[in-house]
């Protein structure tokens, strides 16, 4: 059996500009900055987890000449007290060590509480000229106005499937492992629109396999899914309008699979057989108006169990 000792979103994760994925426009915005010597005092990187924000921080900071001495990270979860944040901006005030600046990365900054998000406010007012300090949060609406206001705001995207099944297939080949395109195309889906999640989906197939070729069998097996035929049917009867397709959501519910990630299969399937050249224009048309559905009721999904609202929509 694989044995991995480091995980492969630490291997794997960015070290340079060059090396990250699907967030060009927030690069080009701070390649500029460094080229033109105008960082702004104060970035706020905002999206979902497990999408680059820290890593970019990091580049960022390396690529304006500061030494690691010189560079702080924070995890704001467990650094929330007034206390903690006057220490903070008092070590602000000493001048770097080895570096033209001293850069603070503050993870999940939404943890802070009020009272020491008020004494942080000063420091993001006037801030000495060598300080330059790195917001990043999964809950931009959880942070004050004063501190928004006072940030260059980057907004992350989330990576989509395709952009992050190449990443799999990349990480695999450095691996020295085949993988076919349904186990790969899979694993992306299981990660939700995170780099660090998928690359952790992969590295469990990896750890659970023997020999070096990762099939679809093994990682549906691996990840408990339902098997990608058993969606294929479903769409199929979906499309068709046959009333057997009760008989295969009853089959789906009975496997206990993860509900979520189900309902992504099913969304997924549709944009295939919509992108498919050999699929009939007729059916092209009950394919769109089934995802057109699918996708309306996916915003409900966070407040119903989405097995039962595919139900619904597959009907």
């Amino acid at each position: 059996m694989s044995q991995t000792h480091t995980s492969l979103y630490r291997k794997y994760r960015p070290h340079t500009f060059a090396d990250v994925v699907g967030q060009d426009h927030i690069v080009r915005v701070l390649k500029s900055a460094i080229e033109q010597k105008t960082p702004h005092h104060a970035y706020l990187f905002t999206g979902t987890r497990g999408i680059g924000k820290t890593s970019i921080a990091r580049i960022f900071a390396k690529e304006l000449g500061v030494d690691p001495v010189d560079i702080t990270e924070i995890d704001a979860a467990s650094y929330t007290g007034v206390d903690n944040v006057r220490e903070l901006t008092e070590s602000a005030m000493t001048l770097p060590f080895l570096s033209p600046y001293k850069v603070y990365i503050l993870d999940e900054v939404h943890m802070l509480s009020k009272a020491a998000f008020n004494a942080f406010l000063k420091g993001l007012e006037e801030p000495p000229r060598h300080v330059i300090y790195i917001l990043a949060t999964t809950e931009l609406n959880k942070l004050p106005d004063t501190v928004v206001s006072r940030c260059e705001v980057h907004t992350f995207r989330t990576p989509n499937v395709d952009i992050l099944q190449k990443v799999v297939v990349n990480v695999a080949d450095k691996e020295s492992y085949s993988i076919d395109e349904d186990s790969a195309r899979l694993i992306a889906m299981t990660g939700d629109g995170s780099f660090r999640d998928t690359l952790g989906v992969l590295q469990k197939v990896i750890s659970s396999i023997e020999g070096k070729n990762i099939s679809i069998d093994k990682t549906e097996y691996i990840i408990g899914s339902t098997k990608v035929s058993v969606i294929d049917e479903l769409v199929r009867l979906a499309i068709a309008g046959d009333s057997d397709i009760v008989n295969v959501l009853d089959t789906i519910r009975a496997s206990n699979t993860d509900s979520k990630l189900l309902y992504d299969m099913y969304v997924e399937k549709l944009r295939e057989k919509l992108r498919a050249k050999e699929t009939e224009t007729k059916d092209k048309e009950k394919v769109l108006k089934l995802l057109a559905k699918a996708l309306e009721e996916y915003r409900h999904l966070r407040f119903v169990d989405p097995m039962a609202m595919l139900e619904v929509v597959a009907r």
